[in-house]
């Protein structure tokens, strides 16, 4: 994806903010614990931190978190659903934090948008020696026949390919380099993936697809058709045709540690 069209699927979020707070799932407990497993301590970046989806996770686990994200309408979500949180107007090129001021950073569905050249120095410079970035991705397991069917019939806006188990080591291996051929400012990655699920109904499914940056930017012509399509299939299928189903997922993350 070039820089531009990259900006512009990054920005598109705050538009969808409450649906995306609603909607989106959470993060697998035992990923977020290996993500930090490695950390000199619990003092934790959430950076593209979102509505917080991951910052309540980190939460949970005991971490000392800040949370950081650029865009004002999902900071407002953010503050709203954690007003305990500290969270702070920023981004991964521009961290409004001190010098390694942080054990580990961590990025939930966000660290594709990050421009490493320059995040990644930022990254290195607030992390405490031995510090520890982690990415983590919410994928859909695709190794279930009709999760399959479904990122066939949505299309890779709606279900793209670092959405799935089947890709998404290929597609994140190198998430922490800059590609400009900058220094490298981590060592060499770890990727593992946890089980992980979140309930839905057909409905709340098909809002939960209406909130990747893919559908936010398509013309809404084609948009409603795409929602139709997916829509037609899960009312065609057993599992997600009357009520409530688990959608299997898998919490996927990439470990570095600072050089």
């Amino acid at each position: 994806m070039e820089q531009n069209e990259r900006l512009r699927h990054a920005s598109s979020f705050g538009a969808a903010a409450t649906a995306y707070a609603e909607h989106r799932p959470d993060y697998a407990q035992a990923a977020v614990r290996w993500a930090l497993e490695p950390a000199p301590g619990l003092r934790v970046l959430d950076l593209g931190a979102g509505t917080g989806k991951l910052t309540a996770t980190l939460v949970a686990v005991g971490a000392d978190v800040t949370a950081v994200e650029p865009d004002p309408a999902m900071l407002t979500e953010l503050r709203r659903a954690l007003p305990e949180v500290r969270a702070l107007p920023g981004s991964a090129e521009a961290i409004p934090l001190p010098d390694a001021s942080v054990d580990a950073v961590l990025a939930g569905n966000a660290m594709h948008w990050f421009d490493m050249a320059v995040a990644g120095p930022e990254i290195a410079r607030v992390l405490a020696p031995g510090g520890i970035l982690a990415g983590l991705w919410n994928v859909m397991d695709d190794r279930v026949d009709w999760v399959a069917g479904l990122a066939r019939v949505s299309g890779s806006a709606a279900i793209g390919p670092r959405d799935t188990p089947t890709n998404w080591r290929a597609e994140t291996a190198d998430m922490h380099l800059p590609k400009t051929g900058g220094a490298a400012r981590f060592g060499s990655p770890e990727q593992t993936e946890f089980p992980h699920g979140q309930r839905r109904t057909a409905d709340s499914l098909v809002a939960t697809l209406a909130t990747r940056a893919g559908m936010l930017v398509m013309p809404e012509q084609e948009q409603e058709a795409t929602l139709g399509r997916i829509r037609a299939f899960l009312a065609s299928r057993p599992e997600t045709a009357d009520g409530e189903f688990t959608l299997p997922m898998l919490t996927c993350v990439l470990r570095v540690r600072r050089r």
